[in-house]
């Protein structure tokens, strides 16, 4: 099937692994960068685009440099409400009607500034809540011809982060538990999140639907903050893990056994059982499929990021060498996510686009992958809201397919 842009960008989509402080605008970031007086490489969006968020990048260590500004912009509370304001019209000016915005607050915080875990999330969904209010009050929306947009928010705790330089918040706990293991205060700061997360959700009513361990994936397993997922998932807060990006499938079965995993983050390292270290594991490449044969059956939902993962794992080589055929041909749920639109500058059409052109997906296959993304998400209704709101999206997906005339050659 060939499948048009205008047909991409029209078709209702969702963005379930999208990292605020990875999709600011670049034009944006200059501005912000000189209201907070943040010293960047470049005060042109050609400048960065050239020396900071590249097409492509040698690795993980190049590809996360950029986080370092976004990241000092965003301590600034009128940055961070604009980041979020303007993620969300991103979003809805090419079609996707759901997002979920994940961040680690603690990467964001000064206390001493009063840039506290509270104000944040409040700040954040203020920007989310203004795009989502304007959008719905369209009357195209309010006539039903549209599904409304709406979106949730996924707080990441981070895997590590050192004494000082990571963020204030950080610099200040190490201080605070000076006789602590170093692991010791990075779990520490973890149930500090889960437990501000839930109190947040309860007390205060925001959109706070999920937990996320992000960082570095190796030396830092998921096992290691079991309590604090155990803590989530005693409090009906959803969760999801960065597994398998950078680990063998053993990370990914760790999430699920270890950490409740709803969803799993990237998950690229299940047909690659070169990835697989753990020496008990005596034939990977059987374990990865017995793995991938599971998560299928039980319809765990995989958060696909095509263009960022051939960035970080430059030894992928072109689009075709990526394991998200695997994927398909396993028939997992998958759901086509950006990670990051700015550091890997890309959209959510240009990743549908991306996965349409260079694999075979029918067109009720790719109704499917649409669907994962209503169906899969954390939505912060009840479940009977969550149903009627996939209802009206899907349905708005048939009506596309009707008005660009397309038809399915063959089932899958």
């Amino acid at each position: 099937m060939q499948y048009p842009a205008d047909f991409i960008k029209a078709i209702p989509k969702a963005d379930l692994h999208l990292h605020l402080d990875g999709s600011l605008r670049a034009s944006s970031l200059i501005d912000m960068a000189k209201r907070a007086s943040i010293e960047l490489p470049s005060y042109t969006e050609e400048g960065l685009f050239d020396q900071v968020f590249k097409s492509h990048y040698n690795n993980l260590g190049e590809y996360l440099n950029g986080f370092q500004y976004t990241c000092a912009a965003l301590r600034n509370l009128e940055n961070l409400e604009q980041a979020a304001y303007e993620l969300a019209i991103d979003n809805q000016e090419e079609g996707v009607n759901y997002i979920e915005v994940r961040f680690a607050p603690q990467l964001l915080m000064n206390p001493a500034a009063g840039v506290t875990f509270d104000t944040i999330m409040h700040v954040v969904n203020d920007g989310l809540k203004k795009a989502k209010n304007e959008y719905n009050q369209q009357p195209s929306v309010q006539q039903g011809e549209k599904p409304p947009f709406d979106y949730g928010i996924i707080n990441c705790a981070m895997r590590m982060f050192g004494k000082k330089g990571f963020s204030p918040y950080y610099t200040q706990l190490f201080q605070h538990l000076r006789d602590f293991e170093p692991m010791q205060v990075i779990r520490t700061a973890a149930m500090e999140l889960v437990r501000a997360s839930v109190r947040m959700r309860d007390d205060e009513g925001l959109p706070i639907v999920g937990l996320d361990i992000a960082g570095q994936e190796i030396g830092y397993p998921a096992s290691q903050f079991k309590d604090v997922y155990e803590y989530a998932h005693e409090n009906f807060l959803l969760k999801t893990v960065h597994a398998g990006e950078a680990y063998g499938a053993e990370s990914i079965f760790e999430a699920l056994t270890q950490c409740h995993a709803d969803r799993l983050g990237h998950g690229y390292s299940l047909f690659s059982p070169e990835m697989t270290e753990d020496p008990t594991i005596e034939d990977p490449k059987a374990y990865g499929e017995n793995l991938a044969s599971y998560i299928a059956d039980r319809r765990i939902a995989v958060e696909v990021c095509l263009t960022s993962n051939l960035q970080t794992n430059p030894s992928i080589g072109g689009i075709e060498n990526h394991n998200f055929k695997h994927m398909l041909d396993n028939r997992l749920a998958t759901v086509i996510c950006t990670d990051n639109r700015l550091v890997s500058r890309t959209t959510v059409s240009n990743e549908y686009q991306l996965a349409v052109d260079n694999f075979d997906i029918s067109l009720k296959r790719l109704k499917d992958m649409v669907a994962y993304g209503f169906k899969k998400n954390f939505f912060p209704g009840d479940y009977v809201a969550k149903r009627e709101y996939a209802k009206k999206n899907l349905a708005y997906f048939d009506r596309v397919v009707e008005q660009f005339g397309l038809k399915d050659a063959s089932h899958s």
